[in-house]
């Protein structure tokens, strides 16, 4: 009998995908339209990202253009993201919302990597619960003492790659943030 590593690994590459979602929204001096997922507008009564009402095109390296197909939404957008409380300015033209990344200075570098830091942390934090859940689900199990020892071997394994991936996630985007 084997131990089942398939929903250890899902969670495990559930939180990838999350710290890199998280990332993604943090600010490294350059325009991305990433930032601007976790923007909720008021659309037609119901809350929509962003992007589900609009178009977001890159007019430079710190310039967004955020063009919505129903012009009448351009002040609930303008509202929506300068609400998000994101570091950014914003603009309205009778075409759209732009919206401007400012240039990063040395202290805020250093505190979006600190930020970056502790994401990651809270990444490391997610991992070490899910190796908890599977060494109780492992030992909980009916096998022998060598297949439990084999099976905890392999988590070890797929959990220190898991958290080197992570910090691989963490090393880009410093490196990303240090380079603007």
């Amino acid at each position: 009998m084997n131990f089942d590593f398939s929903q250890v690994k899902k969670s495990l590459t559930d939180v990838h995908n999350f710290l890199k979602q998280e990332y993604l929204q943090i600010s490294t001096g350059r325009a991305n339209p990433g930032f601007l997922d976790g923007v909720m507008v008021s659309s037609y009564g119901s809350l929509q990202p962003v992007k589900n009402i609009a178009s977001i095109n890159l007019e430079d390296a710190r310039t967004m253009k955020v063009s919505p197909w129903d012009k009448g939404q351009i002040k609930d957008i303008e509202k929506a993201i300068v609400e998000s409380n994101l570091p950014f300015s914003v603009s309205v033209d009778d075409s759209g919302v732009r919206v401007h990344v400012p240039q990063m200075t040395e202290e805020s570098k250093t505190k979006i990597v600190k930020l970056v830091r502790e994401k990651l942390e809270a990444g490391r934090v997610k991992v070490r619960t899910i190796r908890h859940d599977a060494i109780r689900s492992i030992e909980a199990g009916d096998y022998s003492d060598d297949a439990e020892e084999n099976f905890k071997d392999e988590l070890e394994k797929t959990i220190s790659s898991a958290n080197k991936s992570l910090e691989e996630l963490c090393a880009t985007k410093e490196a990303d943030i240090m380079s603007v």
